[in-house]
């Protein structure tokens, strides 16, 4: 990497959580909460800004990504299985499992995020034994209908997002170190093309690209798996800026919010997530924490549009 990035380095979490899988943040600027999930412990966090209270829900099967609701109070989630509701008393009402039976044991849904008319785009995981390739949904809450608008096959499905205009797409296949751009209309994906390879830019094999937002002015910023950092990319794909977490491993995911949404939110993993060397612990003892990193006055974040249903 070079040397001309700018560098922050983030020392101290904001939130012990002790999250196995800390992922997904979602700001809700009406409520002045931040929510996210810890998808190995069937969780779902909620964190009021103003008081700092931090309370959580169990759920019975794993919650992979939420977005806030645009017409109801709420989340809308992923779970493992497939597009639903959260509902009051902490259940899931589905709204589409469009999985197979038969390839479900072996893939889940991971992350997600809607456009600007509350369509929700989620992906899914591969297994590489089974031949089950990750791929990228869309439901249409309008309709009720849920198609493959990218049959793959990908890795990992992970973080998603459109630029300003939202006329460009973003999708992240982590295990191949790739961020891939689309041409974006009325829900439709063309003219895909290969926007990031970390390789390429020297990011250190066996990082991996995780979670992502984007910011108002259209750069990416792309949370690293096993590299410690969130990385700022321009609009061509180039690093901008870094993010370090000297005392994290696993940095998974990040959101804009705040009362001028201009503060970072990071979501990080046990470094014994996903099947993970959980000694690695001792060198990385905030690894599963919450964290915050205040860039007012240079930077804030695009909008993050809510579900239509």
């Amino acid at each position: 990497m070079s040397s001309h990035n700018q560098v922050i380095i983030v020392n101290q979490p904001w939130v012990k959580v002790g999250c196995t899988l800390g992922e997904g943040p979602v700001y809700d600027a009406e409520t002045h909460k931040l929510h996210f999930v810890d998808i190995e412990e069937n969780r779902v966090y909620h964190l009021d800004i103003a008081t700092m209270h931090l309370s959580h829900e169990q759920f019975d099967e794993p919650i992979t990504c939420i977005v806030k609701r645009r017409n109801q109070p709420g989340l809308a989630c992923t779970t493992a299985r497939g597009f639903a509701i959260l509902e009051r008393d902490s259940t899931v009402r589905y709204l589409h499992q469009p999985i197979s039976s038969e390839c479900l044991p072996y893939t889940r849904f991971n992350d997600g995020g809607c456009d600007s008319r509350g369509r929700f785009f989620a992906g899914t995981m591969y297994s590489a034994k089974r031949g089950v390739p990750g791929q990228l949904y869309r439901f249409d809450p309008e309709s009720g209908e849920c198609s493959v608008v990218d049959p793959g096959p990908f890795t990992d499905s992970n973080g998603l997002g459109w630029s300003p205009d939202e006329r460009t797409f973003y999708f992240t296949d982590s295990l191949t170190n790739k961020i891939y751009a689309y041409d974006y209309e009325d829900g439709n994906l063309f003219n895909k093309r290969l926007h990031i390879d970390g390789i390429s830019l020297g990011l250190p094999e066996n990082t991996y690209p995780d979670g992502l937002c984007v910011d108002a002015e259209g750069y990416i910023w792309s949370a690293r798996w096993g590299g410690s950092r969130v990385i700022r990319h321009d609009p061509e794909g180039k690093i901008d800026l870094e993010i370090v977490f000297p005392t994290v491993l696993n940095v998974t995911a990040c959101c804009f919010g705040g009362a001028n949404n201009d503060q970072l939110y990071v979501t990080t993993a046990h470094c014994c997530a996903n099947g993970g060397d959980g000694s690695r612990q001792r060198e990385y003892p905030d690894s599963g924490e919450l964290f915050v990193v205040d860039l007012a006055g240079r930077y804030k974040g695009g909008r993050r549009c809510a579900f239509g249903g």
